[in-house]
């Protein structure tokens, strides 16, 4: 099977990473060794990134 492409961007990745404090795991291991934890408050940034962007286009 291949290999689905993710929908957020590197660089929003990187910048969630950085903002979470595990962009040096990302820098000298890769995302691998990023723990199961980390990558599930990632999700929870990046949704809530994503319905602030929302809630200011509406009207």
């Amino acid at each position: 099977m291949s290999r689905r492409r993710g929908i957020m961007s590197e660089q929003l990745k990187y910048e969630i990473a950085r903002e979470l404090g595990v962009d040096h795991i990302v820098a000298t291991e890769g995302w691998g060794a990023v723990s199961s934890r980390d990558c599930g408050n990632m999700v929870k940034k990046a949704i809530e990134l994503a319905e602030r962007g929302l809630a200011s286009r509406q009207f």
